[in-house]
């Protein structure tokens, strides 16, 4: 009975084992996963960004452009009175 009792915690304790070892290989996959997406994440904030400031330049771009038609339209109003 005994050998019984102690083949069967064996057994138990070779699932036990088997177990503890998919839960860290699943870890270790989850971690690097979860550390490409932090990187890829970061790499979208950079780019995001990239984009404001390029947005940004051509509001500027814009409202100047937006200054000389209205400069240029004043000086041909005073032309033609």
């Amino acid at each position: 009975m005994k050998g019984e009792n102690c083949a069967v915690e064996l057994v138990r304790f070779n699932e036990l084992e088997e177990k503890i070892k998919n839960i860290i290989e699943e870890f270790s996959v989850l971690k690097r996963k979860n550390q490409e997406l932090e990187e890829s994440l970061r790499n979208r904030d950079v780019e995001q960004e990239e984009l404001k400031n390029a947005i940004k330049v051509l509001h500027e771009e814009r409202d100047a452009v937006r200054i000389k038609i209205d400069s240029l339209l004043a000086m041909l109003q005073n032309i033609h009175p």
